[in-house]
């Protein structure tokens, strides 16, 4: 699997009765699921992110409104917009990732293989390119 890319799950439903998108462990997110969060209410100008991960997976959804992504893994360097709550952005260990442009209802779920543990993150972006080896 790649470093980071979209997911796009399967909903089932119709235009009668609405829509429903299971996310299993294992199946529509490629780990063990240990830790659930979301982002809300983050004003337009706002930036959050800026650090990757060392051990850490995880699957990013956009439940309501837009979002943008720089993913950059050492390699590509891409931003990707999240709108539609049936895709997800896969983002394994390695990726420095940013969150910018949130719309003013966006909520952005993050379904993470691992509890929190700070001792995971890298924060600095010099930091992180010695990491990875590009320096």
């Amino acid at each position: 699997m790649e470093k980071y890319n979209l997911i796009k799950f399967e909903s089932i439903g119709s235009e009668y009765v609405g829509s429903l998108i299971a996310l299993e462990s294992n199946k529509a997110i490629p780990f063990d699921i240990k830790r659930v969060y979301y982002i809300y209410d983050v004003p337009h100008r706002v930036r959050r992110g800026f650090h990757a991960h060392k051990t850490l997976e995880q699957v990013l959804v956009c439940l309501n409104g837009s979002v943008k992504i720089r993913c950059f893994d050492g390699v590509r360097d891409t931003t990707i917009v999240l709108n539609r709550n049936d895709v997800g952005l896969y983002i394994g260990p390695g990726v420095w990732h940013e969150m910018f442009d949130f719309d003013e209802k966006t909520v952005l779920i993050s379904i993470a293989s691992e509890y929190y543990n700070e001792d995971d993150y890298i924060r600095d972006y010099e930091e992180f390119l010695k990491y990875i080896d590009i320096i």
